[in-house]
């Protein structure tokens, strides 16, 4: 019992700096989506954030109850910490289950929504840098095309322009480049789609693993619990 009280009070602290970790990954994962928000038409996408910000947000007075019963034990606190137990773990496994499969589905997406992106993309050879959704996801992502900046000399505009590719697949320390392909060393290197598919992956995989190593967390806390209520059983209700 006094093992079940000392464990009980060391996770409620914990549970205090998982909500931290739990809102910033909930957070992370709503500004991603809204930031590409042209790519990502689908609003329930953002799900998984929300989830993750219910349970920082519940995870709060789960960890002072778990403080509180391993001091002073109350059949109130005690099973109010039961309720909130079990609804977090239904928050963690929604979360984890929808981060996990959205991490998957979003590629072939992200593809097909990128490729309409750039093939739609009128774009100029010239010193306007251009404030399109493309010209945004680049700069941002300091990447060129879909998947490398051959992917520009495919496009209808390319048939107008077939020495230059649009500014913002300039790298940032190239102060003079204008999209030139006579100086493709001034242009980045990597496509789009695989940077946006890995911060994808990398924000669903964070929630994935803290709701999982979280839900850990909180069956020790309800077995915790279970055995300091064991230990006093409720006499007046034996009649049921």
């Amino acid at each position: 019992r006094s093992f079940a009280r000392s464990l009980l009070r060391f996770l409620g602290f914990i549970f205090w700096s998982t909500a931290v970790a739990q809102a910033f990954g909930g957070v992370s994962v709503i500004l991603l989506f809204k930031n590409y928000r042209y790519l990502f038409q689908e609003s329930y996408l953002s799900l998984p954030g929300w989830l993750a910000l219910a349970t920082a947000f519940t995870l709060i007075p789960t960890g002072v109850l778990a403080v509180s019963i391993s001091v002073k034990c109350s059949r109130n606190q005690q099973g109010t910490l039961m309720y909130l137990l079990l609804l977090l773990l239904c928050l963690e496994v929604s979360s984890a289950a929808l981060a996990c499969s959205y991490c998957v589905r979003t590629a072939s997406q992200l593809e097909s929504a990128m490729d309409y992106l750039v093939h739609q993309h009128n774009w100029t050879c010239s010193q306007d840098p251009g404030n399109s959704a493309v010209d945004v996801i680049q700069r941002r992502l300091r990447c060129c095309g879909v998947h490398n900046y051959t992917d520009w000399l495919k496009t209808s505009s390319s048939w107008y322009h077939p020495a230059c590719v649009p500014e913002s697949c300039c790298k940032e320390v190239q102060s003079h480049c204008r999209g030139d392909l006579g100086h493709v060393e001034q242009l980045s290197e990597e496509g789009c789609l695989k940077k946006l598919e890995n911060q994808v992956c990398f924000a669903m995989l964070y929630i994935f693993w803290c709701c999982t190593v979280l839900s850990i967390l909180e069956l020790l806390a309800g077995v915790s619990n279970g055995i300091l209520m064991k230990q006093q059983p409720f006499h007046e209700l034996h009649i049921l």
